[in-house]
């Protein structure tokens, strides 16, 4: 029973997320001292006693939700003998998780991975004015529908399919006039809701642009090697492994379609029969169990959640 290992990306955050692995085990302690080292800020006393709102800024939930990731990562490796080229067949993540992804399968140090999702946080902010871009979630449609409905909706404006991240659950992404539109268009086309997103920019559309190109810069000063096991890049639904090939698709990632339900469907059909999601909060596992019907789907957020994992572990192996 092969398995894939998955990461949240931006939502799945909660303050006090990590701490009781933190406050359990010296490998999640490593980790949290890590990334704070590397960015400079005690991005775990944010994470632990800071403010929701504070939390909820993209420069600093890309790089928390990786850390916790990255926590659980090696907690399981030092406490539940997880090895990762041995144990999974492929990683991924969603949006940012796929960092995450990279960073477990040892492709991206840590410290790098912090610093490149301070750096993507940060651009993908800043690329777009407040108040310019908007994102709504168009419930019941499926994936065709949405891309027709964001490409009518555009005009002569930005907007196209964000995220298609689960049967009938798809995200647009664009000018908050042509957004406003395709909710519109959505609800007199049969979708059961079709809701602005509480999101501060526009994520994954052409208007990232200026971001895409700072990823760009970013990551080629840092040391990219080839992951212990493919991932599943968002943009392509498909696995990767060579450094190249990596860069590339974190690059169109910040302008492309998060592909999720095609990776999970194609990973599906590759062989894994248990997706296990490691780190903060359970969407992913969600998703999963609805995108692949009878697929086994757990989620490892803290120490709780061990046993479980465990006895997955031992039913693959």
């Amino acid at each position: 029973m092969a398995i894939a290992l998955t990461f949240p990306g931006q939502g799945s955050q909660a303050v006090g997320m990590g701490k009781a692995l933190a406050d359990n085990f010296a490998p999640a302690r490593l980790v949290f001292e890590e990334v704070d080292d590397a960015l400079g800020q005690k991005l775990s006393h944010l994470m632990w006693e800071g403010s929701s709102d504070d939390l909820s800024l993209t420069v600093n939930t890309q790089p928390a939700l990786m850390t916790v990731s990255l926590a659980v990562v090696r907690v399981l490796e030092a406490e539940a003998d997880l090895d990762i080229a041995r144990d999974a067949t492929f990683v991924a993540g969603h949006s940012l998780g796929e960092y995450s992804a990279l960073s477990a399968a040892r492709s991206i140090s840590v410290a790098d991975t912090a610093r490149l999702l301070r750096i993507r946080g940060q651009a993908m902010q800043e690329a777009v004015p407040v108040g310019v871009g908007a994102m709504a979630a168009l419930l019941g449609l499926d994936f065709e529908d949405a891309i027709a409905i964001a490409a009518e909706a555009a005009g002569n404006e930005v907007c196209s399919a964000a995220n298609d991240n689960g049967p009938g659950q798809v995200v647009v992404s664009g000018h908050v006039g042509a957004v406003n539109r395709a909710i519109e268009l959505a609800q007199a086309r049969g979708a059961k809701r079709a809701i602005m997103l509480p999101v501060s920019a526009p994520f994954h559309c052409s208007l990232m642009q200026p971001a895409a190109e700072r990823m760009h810069e970013a990551l080629a000063r840092v040391d990219v090697r080839q992951p212990l096991v493919p991932v599943f890049a968002n943009v392509l639904a498909a696995p990767i492994d060579s450094p190249a090939d990596i860069r590339q698709a974190l690059v169109s990632q910040v302008t492309g379609t998060v592909r999720w339900r095609e990776s999970v469907a194609a990973m599906a059909a590759e062989g894994i029969e248990t997706f296990v999601e490691l780190g903060s909060g359970k969407v992913l596992t969600g998703l999963a169990k609805r995108i692949v019907s009878g697929s086994r789907a757990l989620s490892v957020g803290g120490p709780d959640d061990f046993a479980a994992f465990i006895a997955a572990l031992k039913s693959v192996r």
